[in-house]
């Protein structure tokens, strides 16, 4: 481990981790009733009508639900300092941790795929109150992937 990110650890203990590790392993997620924090630190990405309204609509896409799992799960373990922290496969659930390069700090990203293929993307800090950007930014980066992927021929 580099020493900015042990040296972070000493003052935000999941910051001297790596991987997953350092976080507590995450239970499948109920959506119902999904309370967002008042910090501008999370990106929803969700189907027209969900609640709490999401930043990014989703749409309903044209494949089977087990082949978007198959492929979001796929543009996930592309992206750099991605780490599967808990995978509920019989859900179509999935829960990441994504690690910043510098500090080393962890956001988490939690993915659904329902029945009908849709799609929820729900990313958010662990530490601090802003962002920057960075969990909507990964949200485009991941549902442009998607896109491509899936536009491409198999």
């Amino acid at each position: 481990m580099r020493l900015l990110p042990m040296l972070m650890g000493l003052l935000m203990p999941a910051c001297g981790s790596e991987g997953a590790a350092g976080l507590p392993v995450p239970p499948p997620m109920e959506w119902a009733g999904l309370q967002r924090p008042g910090s501008p630190n999370t990106a929803l990405a969700a189907p027209a009508g969900f609640q709490p309204v999401p930043d990014v609509a989703t749409r309903v896409y044209a494949v089977p639900a087990d082949t978007l799992y198959a492929a979001i799960r796929k543009v996930a373990d592309a992206q750099p300092r991605t780490y599967v922290a808990a995978g509920y496969d019989d859900r179509r659930q999935i829960h990441y941790v994504v690690r910043s390069e510098t500090l080393n700090f962890p956001d988490l990203v939690t993915v659904q795929v329902g029945e009908n293929s849709s799609l929820i993307l729900w990313s958010r800090s662990v530490y601090g109150r802003s962002d920057l950007g960075v969990n909507a930014k990964r949200l485009a980066t991941w549902l442009a992937a998607l896109d491509a992927a899936l536009s491409s021929p198999h």
